[in-house]
């Protein structure tokens, strides 16, 4: 029998499923990891790390694939509804995870369970159906090759209830895109590192989810009186807030372009001259319909769009400012209505839209250089601006269709395939595709991709403070003393301390189940904040100290998973374009990434050695990571006394 947890917060049950024999195991959740690592991220670093070792290939039996929550997530702190799943990547082939936010994971809770992890491989497609603490495998074959859309209502009807939440992969999935995603919510993302594709490989179609259980909060009268007084006003009074509700993230476009940050032909430039066509102010003014909450949510960053008609007519969750750039600027795309379709359709068939238009970009890019001809592409013509051509190539990469089988497999992986130079133009950290950021216009963002555990990353760290002069809050998170240079993009000094300590407080964030919009931007709650929360929903007293400690313990413990399976110094890097090529126009001209000047005071502030980047022992055995230091050493890799 399953005790009531000490604590409150969290379920106290972890479910455990083996796929290959279709059997379902409840565990008590071990108190001692809740403490040791708080829940979402650092549950599933340490459960990669006892079952992931180099030996478990991504696509393989014994690659887990983990869901978990937060601590705080299904409870009433903003925007309390994250989650992340995890597992070893087929996309970076280390250290894999994804999030999103949605209904999702409060309703995971709200059945009782803190997360579900998923061994083995179905012989069969199933899916995962968990209601109030009873779980059972169903069989999936009828909703095998339909979309992720359809699948979710698909769930609800088959059930008879609508408020059944669901996360479900699409065909990218099912068909082993490398970087397929998982959705949940019509439209909420666990997009990165190709969490969608092990979903698929064990012929996992959904996990379905319905509970009629509140979290259990050890004050809740103090709780409710905190966020009325002062959480709940201090979010709703920022002013950055009803700049979100009104745009969502779209309106970032005009705000990147305007400081040369805006990739554009494959991150060859940093400025779109046709900005305005996919800008945030168009789409709220042509097609919004109405902005769209998660769970706790109180800047609804959703959004909810309609084209009314002509070929790419549909009413659906529209594009954030990622799918807006990947799809639009950075293939040279401004027909907006082409690229929210496109972004729709990753959505239905479950694909990461960063990857799906950086892969595209790359293929444009070296067809103008004559480095991938018609007879590569099965004669199709590969022209910058071409928005058809990104709507079928979307669809060719979910089936893997002629030339989307090559592209389906990541820019890594296609330019290796294809050689011929193409590798030059292929923009990824660690093999996985970059996002809608140019180091060259931001610094601390150009280190923060090569640090990240799950490769080309900027929400790792999230470095925006920076972005356009958070000055104040710099000052109170920092210190005086870093000032003016932490705050100037364009300047290298102390972005190795910025992006260390925001790693670490991302950390504590997707531990507890929080969003980055409130706590990194706009940046409205900190480590203070979450300790009175924590305290306040646990009944434990937590301090920021620490919490800080247990942030940068995750950190260091995704590390030493990454170094275990062979990642140094070496592939902290950037392609070529970021170091060498100087920003040939806008605001950021003639700059380009001083990486190691910033890579050396980063692994600096870590405590890991300057020329491997492994962790010290004295860095890992202060953390409590013992155990990392006896297996890396057991392994021959030599851990820097």
């Amino acid at each position: 029998m399953i005790q009531l947890f000490r604590y409150g917060g969290w379920a106290g049950r972890v479910l455990w499923v083996d796929l290959t024999r279709g059997k379902i195991v409840p565990r008590e959740l071990d108190e001692s990891l809740a403490l040791f690592l708080l829940g979402g991220t650092g549950f599933a670093a340490k459960w990669l790390w006892d079952m992931v070792t180099p030996e478990v290939e991504p696509f393989s039996p014994e690659n887990p694939l983990i869901f978990a929550t937060g601590v705080l997530t299904g409870t009433i702190f903003p925007q309390a509804s994250r989650y992340v799943v995890a597992a070893r990547s087929p996309l970076t082939d280390v250290y894999g995870e994804a999030h999103a936010a949605g209904h999702f994971a409060p309703e995971l809770k709200f059945a009782g369970y803190d997360a579900v992890v998923f061994t083995g491989r179905s012989d069969k497609p199933v899916y995962l159906y968990v209601e109030d603490g009873r779980a059972e495998l169903r069989d999936a074959s009828h909703l095998w090759g339909r979309t992720t859309y359809e699948v979710e209502d698909a769930i609800k009807e088959e059930n008879g209830d609508p408020f059944i939440k669901v996360a479900a992969i699409g065909q990218a999935g099912e068909n082993l895109v490398r970087f397929a995603c998982v959705i949940n919510d019509h439209g909420r993302a666990a997009a990165r590192s190709g969490m969608g594709a092990v979903m698929g490989y064990k012929r996992l179609k959904a996990v379905a989810v319905r509970g009629y259980s509140a979290v259990r909060v050890a004050r809740p009268e103090e709780l409710y009186e905190v966020y009325m007084g002062e959480w709940r006003r201090r979010m709703l009074e920022h002013p950055f807030t009803p700049q979100r509700a009104k745009y969502g993230t779209n309106d970032l476009v005009e705000l990147m372009n305007s400081i040369g940050r805006l990739p554009t032909y494959n991150h060859r430039e940093g400025v779109f001259d046709e900005y305005e066509k996919i800008s945030g102010e168009r789409i709220t003014r042509e097609y919004l319909l109405r902005p769209k909450a998660d769970f706790a949510c109180l800047q609804r960053c959703g959004r909810l769009i309609k084209v009314p008609s002509g070929k790419y007519a549909f009413l659906g969750k529209g594009a954030e400012y990622e799918g807006l750039d990947a799809l639009g600027a950075n293939c040279g795309v401004s027909d907006v209505e082409a690229v929210e379709y496109a972004n729709h359709l990753c959505n239905q068939y479950g694909m990461d839209v960063i990857s799906v238009g950086g892969v595209i970009a790359w293929a444009m890019e070296c067809f103008e250089r004559g480095l991938i001809t018609e007879e590569d592409t099965g004669g199709l013509r590969l022209e910058w601006g071409d928005a058809d051509l990104v709507v079928r190539l979307v669809e060719m990469i979910a089936f893997r269709r002629g030339f989307g089988d090559l592209l389906a497999e990541g820019v890594y992986r296609a330019a290796q395939k294809v050689g011929r130079g193409t590798e030059r133009y292929a923009m990824h950290v660690k093999k996985q595709e970059i996002a809608a950021q140019d180091g060259r216009a931001q610094k601390s963002m150009g280190l923060a991709h090569v640090t990240a555990a799950r490769g080309a990353d900027h929400l790792y760290a999230f470095p925006v403070l920076d972005e356009v002069g958070f000055e104040r809050e710099i000052r109170e998170r920092f210190g005086e003393q870093y000032l003016p240079e932490i705050a100037e993009r364009l300047n290298p000094k102390y972005k190795g301390f910025m992006v260390k300590e925001m790693e670490d407080f991302c950390a504590v964030v997707e531990a507890v189940g929080v969003c980055k919009y409130g706590t990194v931007i706009p940046p409205v709650f900190y480590y203070g904040d979450l300790a009175r929360a924590l305290t306040l929903v646990t009944g434990r007293e937590f301090t920021e100290a620490e919490l800080r400690l247990i942030g940068e313990r995750i950190v260091n413990l995704q590390r030493a998973f990454n170094v275990r399976l062979g990642i140094t110094r070496k592939d902290d890097t950037l392609p070529e374009r970021f170091t060498k090529e100087p920003m040939p126009r806008g605001p950021a001209k003639g700059q380009v990434v001083e990486l190691d000047q910033m890579l050396d005071e980063y692994y600096t502030c870590r405590g890991w050695d300057l020329e491997t980047g492994i962790p010290r022992e004295e860095t890992l055995r202060r953390l409590g990571l013992d155990f990392a230091v006896e297996d890396l050493r057991s392994r021959g890799i030599a851990v820097p006394s």
